[in-house]
C-alpha cells in the first residue's frame, strides 16, 4: 500500500497546509493510512483520500457550506472505488447532488437544480497525475517512492541512506 505525505497530498489537491491539517483535526477529510499520534509523527493519505481533498477544495471554491460538504465526503466514503471514478457530484450551492449517469444531470438540470458540477473521474485523474510527479511511502518499508521527476536527487539520496 502506499501513502502520502501530508505537503504530497497538498500539492495534488491544491490546498494549503494549513486546510489539510484542519480538515483532519475537524474530521473533514482523516487519513486512512496512518493518522497523526502527537507532535511530530507524520499523516499519510491514501489516493482516495487526495482525491477526496481536491473534491473537498472545488466545492469550497464554489461556495457549499462546510455542513454540506460534510455530508458529501461521508456519502463519498461510503462509496467504492469504481464508483467514485463513475460519479458526478452536482450542487446548486447549497445541497450537493451526485449523478451516476448521463440522464440523471439532465433530469437534475431540467428540474431546475444543479449549478455546477464535478466529474469525479476528472479529478481522479489529475490527481493521478499530479501523485505521478511527486511521491508517495510504502506503508510496510517506509521506502520514499520517487514520481516520474527524473530531477530529484533529493528522494534517491534518502533512499540510499535509510
Amino acid at each position: 500500500m502506499i501513502g502520502y505525505r501530508g505537503p504530497t497530498a497538498c500539492a495534488a489537491a491544491g490546498i494549503t497546509y494549513r486546510q489539510l491539517d484542519y480538515w483532519a483535526r475537524t474530521g473533514l477529510v482523516e487519513p486512512s493510512v496512518r493518522p497523526a499520534y502527537g507532535s511530530g509523527s507524520q499523516r499519510l493519505y491514501s489516493f482516495r483520500d487526495v482525491v477526496v481533498l481536491k473534491i473537498v477544495k472545488r466545492l469550497l471554491d464554489t461556495g457549499v457550506s462546510l455542513q454540506n460538504i460534510r455530508t458529501a465526503v461521508q456519502h463519498l466514503r461510503a462509496r467504492g472505488m469504481a464508483d467514485l471514478a463513475q460519479m458526478t457530484l452536482m450542487s446548486d450551492g447549497a445541497t450537493v447532488y451526485e449523478c451516476s449517469s448521463p440522464d440523471e444531470v439532465v433530469g437534475l438540470l431540467q428540474g431546475g437544480q444543479g449549478v455546477f458540477g464535478i466529474a469525479v473521474g476528472v479529478v481522479w485523474r489529475d490527481v493521478e497525475s499530479a501523485l505521478a510527479q511527486l511521491h508517495g511511502e510504502r506503508v510496510d518499508t517506509g521506502e520514499t517512492l520517487i514520481g516520474h521527476n527524473p530531477a530529484d536527487e533529493l528522494a534517491r539520496r534518502r533512499n540510499r541512506a535509510g
